[in-house]
């Protein structure tokens, strides 16, 4: 067994912790035990390096997975504490650089570089919300779009000068986009970066700027595009125009616009993925004789024979006259329907005798739901009854 503290103890922090939680609480302990604010203080320096040794294994994808699963036995071995200058596996200057990246932090005059230049960004993706009828969702359409978007301008080609050309090197920070400078603290000089007021981190400054743009290189336009929708699209499904987005820096390409599909309701279908659904309202004598009857489909109305004694919501299925499936040729989903029985209104006179002889013609036999009633009923007076 290993004399060693749990990791996760060390650094006071729970075993779900994220990244970032482990790095600040690395961070905190560090400052707190690092030797060179607690010079000839051997509890300090066992505390750093206990400290120090949790951050590399937790820091670690690998050695994380491999310590939650085998303890340390998972990870002995691995090389810790490897030295540096001050012999304790990682300096101030390492602290911060590991925690907030390299951020320029130089300690006692460290040549590190510090912010470098911001490099090219990928534009900006866009979403933009497409209302669909039913059937252009199922049946697919072709709409016509106008988007508010960001966009290079064409009088500087986006360099937001006014001769069109790539604008000089910035003098006030050389090219760099950064700025720096020293501070004393407790740790020593330390010498810190901020982003160049003159050129805002871009490293090129502009003198006479384009009139179009004022120059930002960019302008706002509305552009109009062609969308294919797709037969078979569902809810919520997203369609992607790749570099319809907004354009990227220095040459990084441009973002997806996302249109994202909402389909309105229709007044009589309904569909399920695939599925379409529908209610067919049918007489006493369609129902009872099984007779032929009018079903609405997405394709039209179309005639459909039902069993004899149908019930109503009995539910019927037509087989391929649903939704069709998105690049799946002449592959579709079903139909379906519910039968609602409507008991008719309005008699006249002769209606209601007719229905009378009818009625007094049936036998308990002609109603198997109204028997199999009555005698579960009748059953449970029975039992009652002899219970008393």
């Amino acid at each position: 067994m290993s004399d060693k503290r749990d990791y996760y103890e060390v650094l006071g922090v729970q075993k779900d912790a994220d990244d970032n939680t482990i790095k600040r609480a690395f961070w905190k302990l560090a400052k707190k035990y690092h030797p060179d604010v607690n010079p000839d203080n051997p509890e300090a320096e066992q505390k750093f390096k206990e400290a120090n040794e949790a951050y590399e294994v937790l820091s670690d994808k690998e050695k994380r997975q491999r310590y939650d699963q085998f303890g340390h036995a998972g990870v002995d071995g691995q090389g810790f504490g490897s030295t540096s200058g001050s012999g304790f596996g990682i300096n101030l200057e390492d602290i911060f650089s590991s925690i907030f990246g390299d951020l320029g932090f130089g300690f006692g005059g460290s040549s590190r570089e510090g912010f470098r230049r911001q490099g090219p960004i990928p534009g900006a993706n866009l979403r933009y919300r497409m209302n669909l009828d039913f059937m252009e969702a199922a049946f697919g359409t072709e709409r016509e779009i106008k988007i508010r978007k960001e966009d290079l301008c064409k009088t500087c080609n986006g360099f937001g000068t006014k001769n069109g050309k790539e604008p000089p090197v910035c003098h006030t920070c050389g090219g760099s986009g950064q700025v720096t400078g020293v501070q004393q603290t407790i740790f020593g000089q330390v010498r810190t970066s901020q982003t160049c007021n003159n050129c805002h981190g871009s490293g090129r400054a502009i003198d006479e700027p384009c009139p179009e743009c004022i120059g930002t290189g960019r302008i706002m336009i509305t552009k109009r595009l062609k969308v294919t929708v797709p037969a078979g699209i569902n809810e919520r499904e997203m369609l992607t125009l790749s570099g319809e987005g907004e354009p990227g820096t220095m040459g990084a390409p441009n973002g997806d616009l996302y249109i994202e599909i909402h389909i309105k309701p229709h007044e009589v279908f309904s569909r399920q993925g695939n599925i379409t659904f529908c209610v067919v309202p049918v007489t006493f004598a369609q129902a009872a004789l099984g007779q032929e009857i009018t079903v609405p489909t997405i394709d039209g109305s179309m005639p459909f024979k039902l069993k004899p004694g149908t019930q109503s919501g009995d539910i019927y299925t037509i087989h391929n006259k649903g939704i069709p499936y998105i690049n799946r040729r002449n592959s579709r989903g079903d139909h379906k329907f519910q039968v609602e029985l409507e008991v008719p209104h309005n008699l006249n006179k002769e209606q209601e005798e007719l229905l009378e002889k009818f009625e007094a013609s049936m036998k308990e036999d002609n109603y198997k739901k109204r028997k199999g009633f009555f005698n579960t009923i009748k059953k449970i007076f029975t039992d009652f009854d002899s219970k008393k």
